[in-house]
Parts: C-alpha cells; structure tokens; sequence
C-alpha cells in the first residue's frame, strides 16, 4: 500500500479508503453488513495496509458509524477517521443542515456513536443553501479548537464555493477544508474543469467517491446487460452517466484488462491512481470478494499508452472559458500571434 498527504496537512492515509456506506441494516439498496462483517472487512483492510476509513452520520441514520467505531476500537490511533454532517437525521426542522446549532449536535452524536473523542476529518456533506457558510465555518473552527476534530472537508462543492470558503476562512481566521471529497471516474471527469485545478492551485487534498461510477465500471454492465440483478444500479441508478459513451469506455478497458490478466474495475481503479491529485480512492463492498478484487488494484501498473487510450475515450468537451485558453498564448514563443490564425487551424 502506497501513503499520499492529505493535502498541505502533513497527514499521510493510504492511496485506497475503506468507504461504510455498506455498513448497517436500513440501506438494502447499498449494502447491509452486520458488525461481525463489518469487523472482517475492517481487519482485512487494515492487514492490506489501509489506514483511512471514510463514512457519514446519515449512513443507515447513524448505524454505519457505531458499526465502525466498533471495529476500529482496538486501532483507533493508527488510523484516520472521517466521518460527515449534513444529511437529515431527526424529524425536527433542525435535525438537518450546516448551522452552528446542528453542526454541533450532529458532531456530539457522531463522536458517541464513533465511540471515541475526536475525528480526524470532519467533513460537510454537501453545501446547504440555508446556512451562510460563515456560519458553518465558525462552528467547523469552534470545534477544532476544542479538540472535537482535527481537520475539516468538504463533499460535492461548486469550485466558485470551495474558493469561497477557502477565502472567508482566510480573511476571517477560520480552520480552512483541507480536502474535498468529490465524484471522479472515468466515466465522470467533470471535476476536471473547475475542481482539480483549484484543488491543484491551493493545495487540496482530493478523495474520490464512487469511483466505479456506481458499479457501472464494475464489469457487470454490457450493452446486453444493463440491469444485472446483482447490482447496485438495478434499484439505484446513481451516480448519472452517459451510458453509451460509458460503454465506449468499458470496451477499451475490457482489453487492457485482458492483457493484465486483471477485471475491469481493477483497470478503473487504477487509471485513478495515475492521477497525481488523487490523494485516496474511496472503496465499498458488499461482499470480501470485491474487497479483494479492489485492494488487488494497486498492483495493476498501465503502461503509458493504457493510460493514453483510457484518456482520450473518456475526454469529456471543453467547456468555455476552458477552450478558449486551449487556443495558447499568442505572447509566448513558437505559437500564433493572433486569434484568427488559430481558429483556422481547429
């Protein structure tokens, strides 16, 4: 198992995480996993050198964090803990948000069920269009400062509102997100636009969620089956993607996978790691099978061309502004010296 820092925080996790949204009995449609599987697959993690568990307080409303608070009871201080605060938990018109008065409640509740007294990574769910994030900022920072958590993140941000974020803490002395914990695949390269260079100029950390794309990337799906009744998708049809040009994908992964004697989830998993912003890849399993098949992804090395084809199948449109930049600088040596001459060209 390969480390990458967390950012600028000096923090080293391991470039796989073990994801508990399979954890606990109320989400059949993600996983259903009992505390006697819970501390198997947590064990079999560890023992592969995983030292990053990720998992959020809605997670079967709460029950996926006691489940892995309970498993990593025994090496609670070799790993690092992140859990997230957002998400609905309660039928009171406060039991949801980022406000100071449920970020603070929300994070009492996760440390009992946890059952430690910290969490390294707090992180917000999602943004919450009701709470100023000064707000959400202020409480985040009142927390670290009591040595409730030891770093904040963020999930599912607009650029425009991470760098707002990273801005009001700045000017207001506020703790900064250290991360952002944000959708990548190869059938979903949005973040590529506006995130990762953002992430990339003030130096983010990047764990990515669903990187099989729901399972799609899995190698269950086909153009002849496209609900396999084993999968997630045939209930949960999540994240969205473009399904035929996913397919497209998926055919030039299948033999690059052959050619390694690997699956294609595995090929999946790995063009990830190629990406030097990738700081840990989050990972989830219903059964120890796919556990195993995605821990054996990290001694999958694609050659340059592999990375290459899985690039240029998967490229997803410029959008503007970006193509205009994609014209180059007519103020730098060896390129046109106007507009024009470089429209003619495209």
């Amino acid at each position: 198992m390969n480390y990458r820092a967390l950012g600028n925080t000096g923090v080293f996790v391991s470039e796989l995480c073990l994801g508990a949204m399979t954890f606990g009995t109320q989400w059949e449609m993600i996983g259903t996993l009992d505390q006697n599987e819970a501390n198997v697959m947590v064990g079999r993690s560890i023992d592969a050198g995983i030292n990053f568990f990720d998992t959020a307080d809605v997670y079967s409303t709460g029950e996926s964090e006691t489940i892995l608070g309970r498993s990593l009871a025994d090496n609670r201080h070799d790993v690092v803990l992140a859990t997230k605060v957002r998400g609905r938990m309660g039928p009171g018109p406060n039991d949801v948000g980022l406000s100071r008065l449920h970020i603070i409640n929300a994070c009492e509740a996760s440390l009992k069920r946890l059952g430690t007294d910290y969490i390294d990574l707090y992180q917000i769910h999602r943004a919450d269009t009701q709470a100023g994030i000064e707000e959400t900022l202020s409480a985040l920072t009142d927390l670290v400062r009591a040595g409730k958590i030891r770093y904040i993140g963020c999930s599912n941000l607009e650029a425009w509102e991470l760098m707002k974020a990273l801005s009001i803490s700045e000017r207001k002395g506020f703790e900064a997100f250290k991360c952002t914990q944000s959708y990548y695949a190869l059938s979903g390269r949005d973040i590529e636009r506006d995130t990762i260079p953002l992430i990339q100029d003030q130096g983010l950390g990047l764990l990515v969620w669903s990187p099989l794309s729901g399972g799609f990337l899995s190698g269950k799906f086909t153009r002849e089956v496209t609900r396999p009744d084993d999968a997630r998708r045939a209930i949960f049809d999540f994240p969205p993607v473009d399904k035929e040009q996913t397919f497209n994908i998926i055919d030039v992964i299948r033999p690059i996978a052959e050619a390694h004697e690997a699956t294609v989830a595995q090929v999946a998993l790995a063009w990830l790691l190629t990406k030097a912003v990738v700081t840990s890849i989050i990972i989830g399993a219903k059964r120890m099978s796919q556990l195993e098949e995605n821990l054996r992804s990290i001694d999958l090395t694609l050659s340059i061309d592999e990375i290459q084809r899985l690039d240029k199948v998967s490229e997803t449109p410029k959008p503007y502004p970006s193509w205009m930049m994609s014209l180059g600088d007519d103020r730098l040596p060896g390129t046109s010296r106007n507009l024009a001459e470089q429209l003619k060209k495209r």
